[in-house]
Protein backbone atom coordinates (compact mmCIF):
# COMPACT_ATOMS: atom_id res chain seq x y z
CA UNK A 1 0.00 0.00 0.00
CA UNK A 2 2.94 2.36 0.65
CA UNK A 3 5.20 1.13 -2.12
CA UNK A 4 6.97 3.52 -4.44
CA UNK A 5 4.24 2.99 -7.04
CA UNK A 6 1.59 4.11 -4.56
CA UNK A 7 3.38 7.20 -3.28
CA UNK A 8 2.10 9.32 -6.19
CA UNK A 9 -1.42 8.24 -5.26
CA UNK A 10 -1.04 9.30 -1.63
CA UNK A 11 0.60 12.61 -2.54
CA UNK A 12 -1.91 13.55 -5.24
CA UNK A 13 -4.85 12.44 -3.12
CA UNK A 14 -3.64 14.51 -0.17
CA UNK A 15 -3.20 17.64 -2.30
CA UNK A 16 -6.68 17.20 -3.73
CA UNK A 17 -8.19 16.71 -0.27
CA UNK A 18 -6.63 19.89 1.14
CA UNK A 19 -7.85 22.04 -1.74
CA UNK A 20 -11.28 20.41 -1.83
CA UNK A 21 -11.68 21.04 1.89
CA UNK A 22 -10.72 24.71 1.56
CA UNK A 23 -12.72 25.53 -1.54
CA UNK A 24 -15.66 23.39 -0.51
CA UNK A 25 -15.88 25.20 2.83
CA UNK A 26 -16.69 28.46 1.05
CA UNK A 27 -18.92 26.73 -1.50
CA UNK A 28 -21.11 25.42 1.32
CA UNK A 29 -20.97 28.66 3.26
CA UNK A 30 -21.89 30.76 0.21
CA UNK A 31 -24.69 28.43 -0.89
CA UNK A 32 -22.91 27.64 -4.16
CA UNK A 33 -22.98 23.86 -3.96
CA UNK A 34 -24.75 23.64 -7.32
CA UNK A 35 -21.86 25.52 -8.92
CA UNK A 36 -19.47 23.12 -7.18
CA UNK A 37 -21.30 20.35 -9.02
CA UNK A 38 -21.68 22.11 -12.37
CA UNK A 39 -18.13 23.42 -12.87
CA UNK A 40 -16.23 20.10 -12.53
CA UNK A 41 -18.82 18.20 -14.56
CA UNK A 42 -18.91 20.88 -17.23
CA UNK A 43 -15.12 21.02 -17.37
CA UNK A 44 -15.24 17.43 -18.58
CA UNK A 45 -15.98 18.90 -22.03
CA UNK A 46 -12.69 20.79 -21.96
CA UNK A 47 -10.79 17.62 -21.11
CA UNK A 48 -12.50 15.79 -23.96
CA UNK A 49 -11.61 18.56 -26.39
CA UNK A 50 -7.99 18.68 -25.21
CA UNK A 51 -7.66 14.93 -25.63
CA UNK A 52 -8.90 15.17 -29.21
CA UNK A 53 -6.31 17.86 -29.93
CA UNK A 54 -3.58 15.75 -28.37
CA UNK A 55 -2.70 18.21 -25.61
CA UNK A 56 -2.60 17.88 -21.83
CA UNK A 57 -6.15 17.54 -20.49
CA UNK A 58 -5.31 19.95 -17.66
CA UNK A 59 -5.29 22.79 -20.19
CA UNK A 60 -8.71 21.86 -21.47
CA UNK A 61 -10.03 21.50 -17.94
CA UNK A 62 -8.64 24.90 -16.97
CA UNK A 63 -10.05 26.73 -20.00
CA UNK A 64 -13.56 25.27 -19.72
CA UNK A 65 -13.64 25.55 -15.93
CA UNK A 66 -12.70 29.24 -15.96
CA UNK A 67 -15.03 29.97 -18.89
CA UNK A 68 -17.89 28.26 -17.06
CA UNK A 69 -17.10 30.13 -13.83
CA UNK A 70 -17.01 33.49 -15.61
CA UNK A 71 -20.28 32.75 -17.38
CA UNK A 72 -22.06 31.71 -14.19
CA UNK A 73 -20.63 34.65 -12.28
CA UNK A 74 -21.42 37.26 -14.93
CA UNK A 75 -24.97 36.13 -15.73
CA UNK A 76 -26.13 34.69 -12.44
CA UNK A 77 -24.72 36.99 -9.78
CA UNK A 78 -26.67 40.19 -10.28
CA UNK A 79 -27.95 39.78 -6.78
CA UNK A 80 -27.51 36.82 -4.51
CA UNK A 81 -31.05 37.23 -3.22
CA UNK A 82 -32.21 36.08 -6.66
CA UNK A 83 -31.31 32.50 -5.96
CA UNK A 84 -33.53 31.04 -8.68
CA UNK A 85 -31.80 33.09 -11.40
CA UNK A 86 -28.41 31.94 -10.24
CA UNK A 87 -29.49 28.30 -10.29
CA UNK A 88 -30.98 28.60 -13.78
CA UNK A 89 -27.80 30.16 -15.18
CA UNK A 90 -25.69 27.48 -13.49
CA UNK A 91 -27.90 24.72 -14.89
CA UNK A 92 -27.78 26.18 -18.40
CA UNK A 93 -24.01 26.47 -18.24
CA UNK A 94 -23.75 22.85 -17.13
CA UNK A 95 -26.04 21.66 -19.93
CA UNK A 96 -24.09 23.62 -22.55
CA UNK A 97 -20.71 22.26 -21.46
CA UNK A 98 -21.99 18.69 -21.16
CA UNK A 99 -23.43 19.01 -24.66
CA UNK A 100 -20.05 20.06 -25.99
CA UNK A 101 -18.45 17.16 -24.11
CA UNK A 102 -20.87 14.72 -25.75
CA UNK A 103 -19.96 16.17 -29.15
CA UNK A 104 -16.22 15.82 -28.53
CA UNK A 105 -16.62 12.25 -27.33
CA UNK A 106 -18.82 11.30 -30.29
CA UNK A 107 -16.15 12.22 -32.84
CA UNK A 108 -13.53 10.08 -31.14
CA UNK A 109 -13.60 6.29 -31.24
CA UNK A 110 -10.73 5.86 -28.76
CA UNK A 111 -11.91 7.95 -25.84
CA UNK A 112 -14.01 5.52 -23.77
CA UNK A 113 -11.39 4.68 -21.13
CA UNK A 114 -10.23 8.29 -20.76
CA UNK A 115 -13.83 9.45 -20.45
CA UNK A 116 -14.45 6.97 -17.64
CA UNK A 117 -11.28 8.12 -15.88
CA UNK A 118 -12.28 11.80 -16.06
CA UNK A 119 -15.74 11.10 -14.70
CA UNK A 120 -14.76 8.73 -11.90
CA UNK A 121 -11.08 9.44 -11.36
CA UNK A 122 -7.84 7.56 -11.88
CA UNK A 123 -6.02 8.17 -8.65
CA UNK A 124 -4.12 4.86 -8.86
CA UNK A 125 -2.77 5.85 -12.27
CA UNK A 126 -1.16 9.14 -11.29
CA UNK A 127 2.34 9.50 -12.73
CA UNK A 128 5.26 11.46 -11.33
CA UNK A 129 4.90 14.03 -14.10
CA UNK A 130 1.32 14.83 -13.09
CA UNK A 131 2.20 15.69 -9.50
CA UNK A 132 3.85 19.04 -10.28
CA UNK A 133 0.92 20.66 -12.18
CA UNK A 134 -1.51 19.36 -9.56
CA UNK A 135 0.64 20.85 -6.81
CA UNK A 136 1.05 24.12 -8.71
CA UNK A 137 -2.67 24.65 -9.23
CA UNK A 138 -3.30 23.57 -5.66
CA UNK A 139 -0.89 26.18 -4.27
CA UNK A 140 -2.40 28.84 -6.53
CA UNK A 141 -5.91 28.03 -5.27
CA UNK A 142 -4.79 28.07 -1.64
CA UNK A 143 -2.99 31.42 -2.05
CA UNK A 144 -6.05 32.91 -3.77
CA UNK A 145 -8.25 31.90 -0.84
CA UNK A 146 -5.74 33.14 1.73
CA UNK A 147 -5.38 36.55 0.05
CA UNK A 148 -9.16 37.14 -0.02
CA UNK A 149 -10.09 35.24 3.14
CA UNK A 150 -11.62 38.17 5.01
CA UNK A 151 -13.77 39.56 2.16
CA UNK A 152 -14.82 36.02 1.25
CA UNK A 153 -15.94 35.41 4.84
CA UNK A 154 -17.75 38.73 5.03
CA UNK A 155 -19.61 38.36 1.72
CA UNK A 156 -20.44 34.75 2.57
CA UNK A 157 -21.85 35.23 6.06
CA UNK A 158 -23.02 38.87 5.99
CA UNK A 159 -23.45 40.06 2.37
CA UNK A 160 -25.47 43.14 3.34
CA UNK A 161 -22.76 44.27 5.76
CA UNK A 162 -20.14 43.62 3.09
CA UNK A 163 -21.96 45.87 0.61
CA UNK A 164 -22.29 48.57 3.26
CA UNK A 165 -18.52 48.42 3.81
CA UNK A 166 -17.83 48.73 0.11
CA UNK A 167 -17.02 45.08 -0.57
CA UNK A 168 -18.70 44.01 -3.81
CA UNK A 169 -20.46 40.68 -3.40
CA UNK A 170 -20.68 40.35 -7.18
CA UNK A 171 -16.93 40.66 -7.63
CA UNK A 172 -16.28 38.24 -4.80
CA UNK A 173 -18.72 35.75 -6.36
CA UNK A 174 -16.81 35.83 -9.63
CA UNK A 175 -13.48 35.69 -7.79
CA UNK A 176 -14.53 32.63 -5.82
CA UNK A 177 -15.95 30.87 -8.88
CA UNK A 178 -12.61 31.33 -10.65
CA UNK A 179 -10.81 29.85 -7.62
CA UNK A 180 -13.24 26.92 -7.75
CA UNK A 181 -12.46 26.52 -11.45
CA UNK A 182 -8.71 26.36 -10.73
CA UNK A 183 -9.31 23.77 -8.03
CA UNK A 184 -11.45 21.77 -10.44
CA UNK A 185 -8.74 21.78 -13.09
CA UNK A 186 -6.36 20.24 -10.59
CA UNK A 187 -8.66 17.67 -9.01
CA UNK A 188 -10.79 16.18 -11.78
CA UNK A 189 -7.99 13.97 -13.21
CA UNK A 190 -7.44 12.53 -9.72
CA UNK A 191 -10.88 11.87 -8.23
CA UNK A 192 -13.04 12.52 -11.29
CA UNK A 193 -15.69 15.11 -12.05
CA UNK A 194 -18.52 13.22 -10.38
CA UNK A 195 -16.61 12.41 -7.19
CA UNK A 196 -15.14 15.89 -6.77
CA UNK A 197 -18.60 17.16 -5.90
CA UNK A 198 -18.84 14.70 -3.01
CA UNK A 199 -15.38 15.61 -1.73
CA UNK A 200 -16.06 19.35 -1.91
CA UNK A 201 -19.43 19.17 -0.15
CA UNK A 202 -19.43 16.30 2.38
CA UNK A 203 -16.42 17.28 4.57
CA UNK A 204 -17.15 21.05 4.59
CA UNK A 205 -20.82 20.45 5.38
CA UNK A 206 -19.83 18.17 8.26
CA UNK A 207 -17.40 20.77 9.62
CA UNK A 208 -19.96 23.55 9.34
CA UNK A 209 -22.47 21.45 11.27
CA UNK A 210 -20.39 21.36 14.44
CA UNK A 211 -18.68 24.75 14.69
CA UNK A 212 -19.26 28.37 13.78
CA UNK A 213 -15.65 29.46 14.21
CA UNK A 214 -14.27 30.24 10.72
CA UNK A 215 -10.71 29.07 11.37
CA UNK A 216 -11.77 25.92 13.20
CA UNK A 217 -14.39 25.08 10.58
CA UNK A 218 -11.94 25.53 7.70
CA UNK A 219 -9.28 23.42 9.39
CA UNK A 220 -11.81 20.74 10.29
CA UNK A 221 -13.07 20.69 6.71
CA UNK A 222 -9.54 20.00 5.45
CA UNK A 223 -8.96 17.31 8.11
CA UNK A 224 -12.21 15.51 7.22
CA UNK A 225 -11.41 15.73 3.50
CA UNK A 226 -7.97 14.22 4.14
CA UNK A 227 -9.51 11.44 6.23
CA UNK A 228 -12.05 10.77 3.48
CA UNK A 229 -9.38 10.44 0.80
CA UNK A 230 -6.95 8.39 2.90
CA UNK A 231 -9.63 5.97 4.10
CA UNK A 232 -11.00 5.63 0.57
CA UNK A 233 -7.58 4.95 -0.97
CA UNK A 234 -6.75 2.32 1.67
CA UNK A 235 -10.10 0.53 1.37
CA UNK A 236 -10.10 0.68 -2.41
CA UNK A 237 -6.58 -0.77 -2.51
CA UNK A 238 -7.50 -3.59 -0.12
CA UNK A 239 -10.87 -4.52 -1.63
CA UNK A 240 -10.32 -3.59 -5.29
CA UNK A 241 -13.67 -1.81 -5.15
CA UNK A 242 -14.05 1.56 -6.94
CA UNK A 243 -12.50 4.50 -5.16
CA UNK A 244 -15.60 6.55 -5.87
CA UNK A 245 -17.77 4.26 -3.82
CA UNK A 246 -15.70 4.86 -0.70
CA UNK A 247 -15.34 8.61 -1.33
CA UNK A 248 -19.11 8.99 -1.63
CA UNK A 249 -19.91 6.81 1.37
CA UNK A 250 -17.24 8.42 3.58
CA UNK A 251 -18.46 11.91 2.70
CA UNK A 252 -22.02 11.00 3.62
CA UNK A 253 -20.95 9.28 6.84
CA UNK A 254 -18.91 12.26 8.02
CA UNK A 255 -21.81 14.59 7.27
CA UNK A 256 -24.23 12.42 9.24
CA UNK A 257 -21.75 12.29 12.12
CA UNK A 258 -21.57 16.07 12.04
CA UNK A 259 -25.34 16.32 12.22
CA UNK A 260 -25.30 13.84 15.08
CA UNK A 261 -22.75 15.89 17.02
CA UNK A 262 -24.83 19.00 16.49
CA UNK A 263 -28.08 17.30 17.48
CA UNK A 264 -26.65 15.81 20.64
CA UNK A 265 -25.10 19.08 21.66
CA UNK A 266 -21.68 17.53 22.27
CA UNK A 267 -19.52 19.87 24.31
CA UNK A 268 -16.75 20.62 21.83
CA UNK A 269 -14.86 23.92 21.47
CA UNK A 270 -16.74 26.11 19.07
CA UNK A 271 -19.92 24.06 18.84
CA UNK A 272 -22.68 26.52 18.10
CA UNK A 273 -25.06 27.54 15.39
CA UNK A 274 -23.62 27.28 11.87
CA UNK A 275 -23.14 30.27 9.65
CA UNK A 276 -26.24 31.61 7.94
CA UNK A 277 -26.47 30.25 4.40
CA UNK A 278 -26.94 32.77 1.65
Amino acid sequence: MFSSLMMNTWIAGSIVAVIAGMVGFFAVLRGQTFAAHAIPNGAFAGAAGASLLGINVLWGLAVFSIAGALGIGALGSERQGRKSRNDVVTALGLVLMLGLGALFVSVSSQYAEETYALLFGEVFGISQGEILPILGLGILSAVAIGVAFRPLMLTSALPEVAEARGVSTRRMDIYFLIVMALATSMTVPVVGALLMFSLMIGPPAAARSVTARPGVALALSVVIALATVWISIALSYRTNWPLGFFVGVAGAVFYLLGLGVRALGTRLPGVSRPYPAR
